[in-house]
């Protein structure tokens, strides 16, 4: 944060930032309400670990998990943000899309968790964000309603976020009767004693499953609030964010030799016709939404602002060497090349099965001048996690260990939900996919009752569904009618 103060920033331009970092820190804080609780929970109701110590120790590992994760999640996020919005997050639309995304997310989280529904953080934010491209393609007075909403990164992550359930519950469920074929301890499968502890060693596997669970979480939902972060950081203070500045002097070199050699096909592509900057931006913000048509236009824009980024980059040995005020600019035409080389990708628009393999490398090399998290916004969002498990682990942990199965949680089924719960999650993030630990956890847990036979409390569960069934409708809405509202508010500024 220091860096921010010395860039020259106006006071009120701090006070801002402050402002809109404080309410995305505040949908991590929301969120360890839900998604986190789901991680100390069977520890705490089976009596594994005293409450507060639960807390500490899944917060620990929340922070471990958020401190070595790839980012990858993060961005996945703000790739399903309209592109326009995204490249001029700075605009009174861009601030009025972050602030109503982050408000509508919270409102629901706090609904949800003060019935002691366990609802998903995840399907709140990916909500308010379509709901919010949906407002901003009818109020811009887009040809296609939608249109500037990322349909393909929604149905990918919408993919994740439902089956990752179904695997919970029957991946818990199977896992529980493998236990009880090979490993013949009664303890395991008896309701805790009230109030007691159970064994040393199903201690020490519950508190493993539970670390799992939490470092998991951290790697995988922990990221969801470090890319709305970056995005204002990015809107707000570019001089400071917009570029990473981790680069190696040899990266840099290879990024420049990329782009000369990526220009040499767009130009082949582009037959040797040119355009202005600001015909380029409009073309390929126009290629890159959802009825985005690929053409001469297309190749035409790709080759001008490629060349800008070779341009950008000459004769330069880190990115701290652009100047301040050009990083935004830069930014954005790094965003631009990367999001339509991507879609050319998988439009099948590269003729040569080697171009195509250069230009997806050239693309990833692109995206890690971007797509960057400083430490200290890793470490606030864990802290934020953690701050919000303490105070709000209670109903949703009671809700977990009580009101799903007719009986009590025994120790068997606790563990195998984790076991289960933190497989599912590691595997979505290798591949940056965003998905619901509380989903998992709690299908989970459902899963080990209806294997056990121990029954399911219709009532609860009737809930539990309605809540995920109505978060994103619900959260769409909020989404389209806060970014409006946002708009006037901001304009009025």
């Amino acid at each position: 944060m220091e860096h921010i103060a010395g860039s020259g920033a106006s006071a009120a331009t701090i006070v801002f930032l402050l402002l809109a970092v404080g309410l995305a820190l505040s949908f991590e804080f929301v969120n360890g309400f839900h998604d986190t609780a789901n991680a100390v929970a069977t520890v705490i109701y089976t009596n594994t670990l005293p409450p507060w110590i639960a807390v500490v120790w899944s917060g620990l590992w929340n922070l471990i998990g958020v401190l070595i994760s790839s980012g990858a999640v993060a961005f996945g996020i703000v790739a399903l943000l309209p592109v326009e919005l995204v490249i001029n997050v700075g605009s009174a639309s861009g601030f009025a899309m972050v602030f109503s995304l982050l408000i509508s997310a919270i409102i629901w989280n706090v609904g949800t968790w003060y019935f002691g529904l366990p609802a998903s953080s995840s399907h709140t934010l990916i909500g308010s964000i379509v709901g919010v491209g949906l407002a901003n393609s009818l109020i811009f007075g887009s040809h296609t309603f939608g249109d500037g909403v990322n349909w393909t990164k929604v149905q990918e992550t919408l993919a994740a976020l439902i089956t990752s359930p179904i695997v919970g519950f029957v991946g818990a469920a199977l896992l529980l009767l493998l236990m009880k074929a090979l490993i013949r301890v009664p303890e395991l499968y008896r309701e805790p004693p009230k109030g007691q502890p159970p064994s040393p060693w199903i201690r020490l596997l519950l508190v493993l499953t539970c670390t799992g669970v939490s470092f998991a979480h951290g790697s995988n939902d922990g990221q969801k609030g470090m890319g709305l972060i970056m995005l204002i950081l990015i809107g707000i203070v570019p001089g400071v964010y917009a570029l990473n500045p981790g680069l190696s002097q040899a990266q840099v070199a290879s990024i420049y030799s990329a782009s000369q050699s990526a220009s040499t096909v767009f130009d082949r592509m582009a037959k040797g016709a040119n355009e202005s900057a600001a015909e380029a931006n409009k073309a390929l913000n126009g290629f890159l939404k959802t009825s985005g048509k690929l053409d001469e236009t297309t190749w035409t824009a790709v080759a001008t602002i490629n060349h800008l980024i070779t341009s950008d980059l000459q004769g330069k040995s880190s990115t701290t060497q652009i100047a301040p005020s050009d990083r935004g600019a830069v930014r954005s035409h790094i965003y631009l090349i990367s999001a339509s080389i991507s879609k050319i990708g998988k439009l099948k628009g590269f003729t040569d099965p080697a171009d195509a393999k250069a230009l997806a490398d050239y693309a990833k090399q692109l995206n890690g001048t971007t797509n960057y998290i400083p430490v200290w916004v890793k470490v606030a969002v864990a802290l934020f996690l953690g701050f919000g498990t303490m105070i709000g682990w209670k109903r949703i942990v009671v809700t977990v260990g009580e009101r799903i199965g007719k009986t009590h949680m025994t120790y068997a089924q606790g563990a195998s939900a984790e076991m289960v719960a933190y497989a599912t999650i590691q595997a979505a993030s290798q591949y940056g996919l965003p998905v619901s630990t509380t989903h998992i956890l709690s299908s989970g847990v459902a899963g080990t009752m209806f294997a056990n036979r121990s029954g399911l409390q219709g009532q609860t569960v009737r809930n539990i569904l309605l809540a995920w069934v109505l978060t994103l409708p619900v959260c769409v809405f909020l989404g389209s009618l806060l970014f409006a509202l946002g708009l006037r508010l901001v304009a009025a500024f």
